[in-house]
């Protein structure tokens, strides 16, 4: 037995034969079938059970879900169920659901299948929505902003409104290492405002003293910086302006280094990207953006809302999930605005990768503690 991908006219003679003998043909075809996979259990050079896969973002939904009568309690049925499973899981699914007979609901709760919603009938039969939902691993990745060699804050990425939180950034690092954590967002903010990397020796000192992923950004606007990023011990280069003013410069950096090696950040104000510290602003829709880079080979990408950032009022959950429902399988971090546990695991529901965490955490919202249950 294996499950292998069925032809659609296979797959509607199976549902007409199983759940609809009545209706017609063409009664049984859903609209949206051609945009969706089919799957099914080849025995004996004959289909035994099917099922239709369609994919809304991070959310999967199967639907027709039917296994020849004469062969039903066998498990045909639950071995495609599992397999789907597993299926979407390794596509980064957030959740599977199905619209469910009711007199099947015991078939669906062994595979750990929950109802929610109300009941209805439909063609004579009674309903209800069936889902599981998947916990994705959602890395956590402590922020260390630098000015002058110090651990400082910005709110908004204003210059002027800023805190000093630790005159040794490498003591802060040790703490977020000492909790477990594996990754640091490192930024350059003297870089940033000089256009040229200036803090490389704070990268250097904490890359060669702890053993934490570091990606650092701030500042790169030239090959020659982008050596001395990765020379100094960052496993990224973090790139932001430099995507919107120079494209052709980080292709050919990619090309170079390797796509991988680059973290592309995307700051957002109502939509459109942002560069230069936030304030210039673009007509280019962060979708596109994103979309652009992703298709060119970056594996990686962080995105701020500006109009969050700093002020600790919660992260941008309905743009990252927008962006996210459009780019399935984005490596996608989310950065701004996070004040609360509650915070990150709304952004790990939606299905992003990571989360940038600062301020909430240099002022006590969160602690380190508290940040372990998402420690895989």
């Amino acid at each position: 037995m294996q499950v292998v991908e069925v032809p659609l006219d296979t797959v509607w003679e199976m549902r007409q034969k199983v759940m609809y003998p009545h209706l017609s043909l063409e009664e049984i075809k859903l609209e949206e079938d051609n945009k969706g996979m089919h799957w099914g259990i080849r025995e004996d050079d004959r289909f035994v059970s099917v099922v239709s896969l369609f994919q809304h973002g991070h959310e999967w939904q199967f639907r027709k879900f039917a296994t020849l009568k004469e062969l039903q309690g066998r498990g045909y049925g639950t071995l495609l169920l599992k397999w789907l499973i597993g299926f979407v899981q390794q596509k980064g699914a957030t959740k599977l659901w199905c619209n469910a007979r009711v007199n099947a609901l015991g078939f669906y709760k062994k595979q750990d299948f929950e109802p929610f919603g109300e009941t209805w009938n439909q063609l004579g039969f009674q309903f209800v929505k069936m889902q599981l939902l998947f916990k994705r691993n959602m890395e956590i990745i402590p922020a260390i902003d630098i000015i002058e060699g110090k651990c400082v804050r910005l709110t908004q990425g204003d210059y002027a409104q800023k805190t000093v939180y630790n005159e040794n950034p490498l003591e802060v690092a040790l703490e977020f290492q000492d909790a477990g954590l594996k990754r640091l967002h490192l930024v350059d903010l003297d870089g940033a405002k000089a256009g040229a990397v200036k803090n490389w020796k704070v990268l250097e000192t904490i890359a060669g003293k702890t053993g934490m992923v570091i990606d650092f950004g701030g500042g790169i606007k030239t090959e020659k910086d982008v050596d001395i990023v990765l020379n100094s011990g960052a496993a990224l280069a973090t790139v932001g302006s430099i995507a919107v003013k120079n494209k052709e410069s980080l292709l050919h950096w990619m090309k170079q280094f390797g796509a991988e090696k680059f973290l592309l950040g995307a700051d957002v104000k109502e939509g459109k990207i942002a560069i230069s510290g936030w304030l210039e602003e673009t007509d280019i829709e962060v979708v596109e953006f994103i979309r652009a880079y992703k298709e060119e080979g970056i594996q990686q990408v962080f995105c701020t809302d500006v109009s969050k950032d700093g002020l600790l009022q919660g992260p941008s959950t309905e743009l990252y999930k927008e962006i996210l429902d459009a780019l399935p399988g984005l490596h996608f971090i989310a950065s701004g605005g996070v004040s609360t546990l509650k915070d990150l695991e709304d952004l790990q529901q939606i299905g992003c990768a990571g989360a940038i965490v600062g301020k909430a955490i240099y002022e006590g919202r969160i602690t380190l503690q508290e940040l372990k249950k998402f420690q895989s």
